[in-house]
């Protein structure tokens, strides 16, 4: 059998087929590895100078469906201000301060919701989007039926009303993250995780290292995945995600460790998990990209909540 006949065989059972084209699911790998949780913060219109300030480890997501404002913030130490004209969606995956500027107006129609990336900084996701993202409601197809579900549960005072809000939430972002995907090339995103998914024959590759990470992974294997030859793969790795293949799979591995460990798992489990023939084996890499072992880095976060704790409000 060669290689193009693999190839096809390989497909098929890792995409299904719309239509004549092949589908692979980029999101679904990284968004259940690494859960966002999205609550209702604020609704309604918006008076004078509203600043939503940076928390470690919190994003916004803001739904503007009618009226005008201004927003402001720094970026690179540099003052941005946008006037928002138009109905849009306006993300900060990071921490970030940044200000509205609205008319005291009851012609507002203004949602917020808080978003918390699990493993914070380290989520795959806000590592790679840009610091802030403004999008026409207009542009993301299918939007319009969830924003509809979301104003008529913020509207109507019933049991559920905020856990359904929180939840519809996470539906608009994550068709704000297809959109995204979609429009790759034209948003100018630097390279890494997002532009890889957004191409078509490293899609393939980056999803199976996303769901079985602990595969004996090898470049021949990952290039087989996109259908191209080892040495077509690395450069073209390396050109659209930043990084080498190789130090790619050990980076997601890596932040994969920090979130087991984080829930308890032992270094010996994480180590069998992601791939690693020995403990100490899966201790160097970590060490390597964080500078600590596990359990030095594991003592250091404990030290840090300890003394987080302790300080008063």
């Amino acid at each position: 059998m060669d290689e193009k006949v693999r190839f096809v065989f390989r497909m098929r059972r890792i995409v299904r087929h719309t239509g004549g084209m092949a589908f692979v699911d980029r999101l679904d790998p990284v968004l259940d590895r690494f859960r966002i949780s999205t609550r209702l913060f604020h609704t309604g219109p918006l008076c004078g100078v509203t600043t939503f300030g940076a928390q470690p480890g919190r994003g916004f997501l803001h739904v503007l469906r009618a009226g005008e404002m201004e927003v402001a913030h720094q970026v690179d130490g540099r003052l941005d201000r946008r006037r928002i004209t138009e109905p849009s969606l306006l993300l900060y995956p990071r921490p970030l301060e940044h200000a509205f500027h609205n008319a005291p107006t009851e012609e507002s129609d203004f949602a917020c919701a808080t978003l918390d990336f699990g493993g914070g900084v380290t989520h795959p996701l806000v590592r790679t989007l840009p610091p802030v993202l403004v999008v026409p409601l207009a542009e993301v197809p299918g939007l319009a039926p969830a924003l509809d579900l979301l104003f008529a549960e913020i509207d109507d005072v019933r049991c559920g009303r905020r856990l359904l809000a929180d939840r519809l939430f996470e539906v608009v972002l994550i068709q704000l993250f297809r959109w995204v995907l979609d429009h790759a090339p034209s948003l100018g995103l630097s390279a890494g995780l997002l532009t890889g998914l957004a191409d078509e024959r490293l899609a393939p590759a980056l999803s199976a290292l996303h769901r079985d990470p602990g595969r004996p992974w090898t470049l021949a294997s990952m290039a087989r995945e996109a259908g191209l030859s080892r040495s077509a793969f690395a450069a073209r790795f390396r050109e659209v995600v930043g990084q080498p293949p190789a130090d790619y799979l050990t980076a997601w591995r890596v932040t994969l460790g920090q979130e087991r460990l984080r829930g308890g798992a032992s270094v010996q489990q994480t180590a069998r998990e992601l791939g690693y023939a020995t403990p100490a084996a899966f201790s160097r890499a970590f060490t390597q990209r964080l500078g600590r072992s596990p359990r030095a880095w594991l003592a250091l976060g404990a030290a840090e909540a300890d003394a987080g704790a302790a300080v008063p409000a």
